[in-house]
């Protein structure tokens, strides 16, 4: 494992937001999500696609603050434009585990 300085992790932007839309993503090469998540007034919505469909269904991830950074460049995936990274941990089954506050904050709220 590479180690970084306290300075690197501070660049990285991870912020909460909310999930507002959920749309199947047919054009992806594995099943996918797209989530269109509201990181509050300041980042305002952005959208990524999340391999998320093997243990969470659309329903349950409406209204669900996730934990996602906002600082990465856009990244074309397929026909989507992702504008950020929603963050999760990896199951030994490969599935991932979205990464969650514990309770409820303000969207845009940042990791400290």
């Amino acid at each position: 494992m590479d180690e970084i300085t306290w300075n690197d992790f501070e660049k990285v932007e991870l912020r909460v937001g909310t999930v507002v839309q959920v749309d199947d993503f047919p054009q992806a090469r594995k099943p996918a999500y797209i989530l269109r998540v509201d990181f509050g007034p300041e980042i305002g919505v952005r959208k990524s696609s999340v391999q998320i469909t093997q243990i969470y269904a659309k329903d349950e991830l409406l209204g669900r603050q996730v934990v996602g950074v906002v600082n990465f460049p856009p990244k074309q995936i397929g026909p989507m434009r992702s504008e950020c990274l929603v963050t999760g941990f990896y199951r030994e089954d490969g599935n991932v585990v979205l990464a969650i506050p514990e309770r409820e904050v303000p969207n845009g709220a940042k990791l400290g």
